[in-house]
């Protein structure tokens, strides 16, 4: 077994037809595998999931908790500025909140965040220290950082 690894990702929704309309927009599409109340996405190597925030409590063994957003940011990695911007506004016309406008950042990449309909935080990021795979994938380098 491989403890190292994330395998679905579930986000808490409090409409799911919204929810997927606002993913459909930026161009995800549900899986086959996806079933009345629980919306699924293929990613490179996990998957995404949409399930009711009231039904991701109960499920959870947690009924009528309060389940809070925005203290967990999600990311997708671009391989230039362009791609950064293009997504972040692409999100934005979606009906995401925007939070920060893209920019340079202090690490040496060019990133920006917005919050998608129901408060889940998206960085959009170029991270020029991290190249990414052909099929968009990252896999961070041997050290880790600029010195590379």
């Amino acid at each position: 077994m491989t403890p190292q690894r994330v395998t679905l990702i579930t986000l808490g929704v409090a409409d799911l037809t919204r929810a997927k309309g606002f993913y459909a927009a930026l161009g995800w599409v549900p899986h086959a595998a996806s079933q009345d109340g629980v919306v699924f996405y293929q990613a490179n190597g996990l998957v995404l999931g949409l399930f009711g925030v009231a039904d991701l409590a109960a499920d959870q063994g947690r009924p009528g908790a309060p389940l809070g957003t925005g203290a967990l940011t999600l990311a997708q990695n671009f391989r230039t500025e362009a791609e950064v911007d293009a997504a972040w506004a692409a999100a934005v016309e979606a009906g995401a909140a925007p939070l920060k406008k893209p920019e340079k950042v202090f690490w040496g990449g060019f990133s920006g965040y917005y919050a998608d309909p129901d408060g889940h935080v998206w960085e959009v990021a170029m991270n020029p220290f991290w190249p990414l795979e052909e099929d968009g994938s990252l896999y961070l380098p041997a050290q880790g950082g600029a010195e590379d």
